[in-house]
């Protein structure tokens, strides 16, 4: 829970402070509107990575295997993708507050999310924390 959080916290200040710095990236609102931004990423995230896990699954069984010469590499390559996705349908829930002007931007603020979500995660903190315990 803390760590939700702590990255819905930093995923509000990334839409207050850091993507109204990106050209093409327009928020209109306070900090309350980017909370309610960082929630609506986060819940749209997990339905989304959800539905693909679901479809790859399913893609995979039905094909005894052979959909992972196809899935493998669009996973991948598409992977860093799936934030500026989630940012587009925000954007589509809140256009009074978040507006796009293209798919460039939302790439950007999708790195920028997928980054807080890399350090956010547990397994990012435990290899950091064993890696300076190591080196002590």
């Amino acid at each position: 829970m803390k760590r939700f959080i702590i990255r819905l916290v930093l995923s509000a200040g990334a839409f207050y402070f850091v993507f109204p710095m990106i050209q093409g990236v327009h928020f209109h609102g306070n900090f309350f509107h980017a909370l309610l931004a960082g929630f609506l990423f986060a819940l749209l995230g997990w339905i989304i990575e959800l539905g693909a896990i679901a479809v790859s699954a399913i893609l995979t069984i039905g094909t005894l295997g052979m959909a992972l010469f196809i899935l493998i590499p669009v996973w991948l390559i598409g992977f860093w993708l799936l934030p500026a996705v989630v940012l587009r349908l925000v954007a589509d829930f809140m256009p009074s507050t978040l507006v796009f002007s293209g798919w460039v931007p939302a790439i950007w603020g999708g790195l920028i999310m997928l980054f807080i979500g890399i350090i956010t995660s547990g397994d990012f903190r435990s290899k950091v924390a064993k890696r300076v315990t190591s080196h002590a």
